[in-house]
């Protein structure tokens, strides 16, 4: 710690006041509600929940709060939070086939099956600052009337058909079936990222990863570092069910929904000796609307898997150590900001072998000077 801050303990106890006053704000302006931070910052809470690997709004929200808005330091304070809870049993696979659609696109099919649902989104907004939001009042709540009894029972939702699975049909991608005796996938939040990695543990990686890392690897890859030239097969908004099945039962229990993001990225393959011409897929799926993060995941999840398609991996985003070795934001700002702790003895060692090396530099310049006059 800062041991030679002057003031020790008291200084540091006075930085913890000066951050809840900076924290809190102008006084006169009412305070800034978790509540609030919940339903008017959704994308920002999706992404705390997404990285911090906790379904949880309000304790997203309340993270952000805590941080003053700094997304990192928020997802850092939900996965610590999160490293104090039980593992109470897991869940089986997300059916994102079934899932409830909000939004739903495709950049595959003009007349996709089941129809392009717009949802909300930024794409076609103007990018122009709305500056009547600055000076808007808060809506007033409206009283609420009870809703009148109804003897109707409303009938489930139709789900969407997947955009790629309409190439599936005519084998022109490829088709992933579920192993016999798949092996339980390892969990990441639980055991050290080890290498070479497969690709369930890419992809927990991944969706842990820093977003701005991943858009940047994503990037990379479309300006001609890892030679695919990708299609938005289908991005998908919306809830999917919950599902556990104990082992006292035999049969399965839903235990709720939570809203996730999916996108599958369908690229070219010119095929091998064994394997036919066809579209391969990369794959993204993240917590909440988090469009973009799942979009750039299902980038370089594609691109990891270079090797195993026999592609060659000479770009930054094709090497998996790379990748996933920088991705988390967490160790990545860790080391970065471990810079500030005291490394007195360290410089201080470097400061003396520089004086001795500048010194020995004037000594040899003055030798050479001294020759050079004398002729000898």
């Amino acid at each position: 710690m800062y041991v030679a801050v002057k003031g020790g303990e008291t200084a540091i106890l006075n930085s913890y006041r000066l951050l809840d006053a900076q924290r809190r704000g102008d006084s006169t302006i009412p305070a800034l509600t978790v509540a609030q931070i919940r339903e008017q910052l959704k994308l920002a809470v999706d992404r705390v929940m997404t990285e911090g690997s906790v379904y949880d709004p309000d304790l997203a929200a309340l993270a952000i709060q805590q941080a003053c808005g700094d997304l990192i330091e928020a997802i850092f304070l939900v996965r610590a939070y999160r490293a104090t809870l039980p593992r109470l049993g897991y869940t089986l696979p997300l059916r994102t086939e079934q899932m409830t659609v909000t939004r739903r696109v495709s950049a595959i099919f003009k007349d996709v099956p089941g129809g392009q649902i717009l949802g909300p989104t930024f794409d076609y907004t103007q990018r122009l600052l709305n500056f009547p939001l600055v000076d808007s009042e808060p809506p007033q709540p409206e009283p609420r009337v009870p809703a009148p009894a109804s003897p109707q029972v409303s009938a489930p939702p139709d789900w969407v058909p997947r955009a790629v699975d309409w190439l599936n049909r005519e084998g022109l991608i490829e088709h992933e079936p579920i192993p016999l005796n798949d092996p339980a996938p390892k969990d990441l939040t639980r055991e050290p990222l080890r290498f070479p990695a497969d690709r369930s543990t890419r992809l927990q990686n991944l969706a842990r990863g820093d977003e701005g890392f991943l858009l940047a690897m994503a990037y990379s890859t479309q300006r001609g570092y890892a030679h695919s030239h990708p299609f938005a097969g289908e991005i998908r908004l919306g809830r999917v069910a919950i599902e556990i099945q104990p082992d006292e039962l035999d049969f399965v229990l839903s235990i709720g929904d939570i809203e996730v993001t999916e996108c599958d990225m369908v690229n070219q393959f010119a095929g091998s000796k064994d394997v036919p011409p066809q579209f391969t897929r990369g794959y993204g799926l993240a917590f909440g609307h988090c469009e973009r993060k799942a979009m750039a995941m299902s980038l370089v999840d594609r691109a990891l898997r270079a090797p195993e398609l026999g592609e060659s991996a000479t770009s930054p985003a094709q090497q998996a150590e790379f990748v996933l070795s920088h991705s988390d934001s967490l160790e990545a700002s860790g080391f970065v900001q471990h810079l500030k702790l005291p490394h007195y003895v360290d410089f201080q060692s470097e400061l003396e072998l520089v004086r001795r090396m500048r010194a020995q530099a004037v000594a040899g310049a003055q030798a050479i000077a001294h020759q050079e006059e004398t002729g000898s």
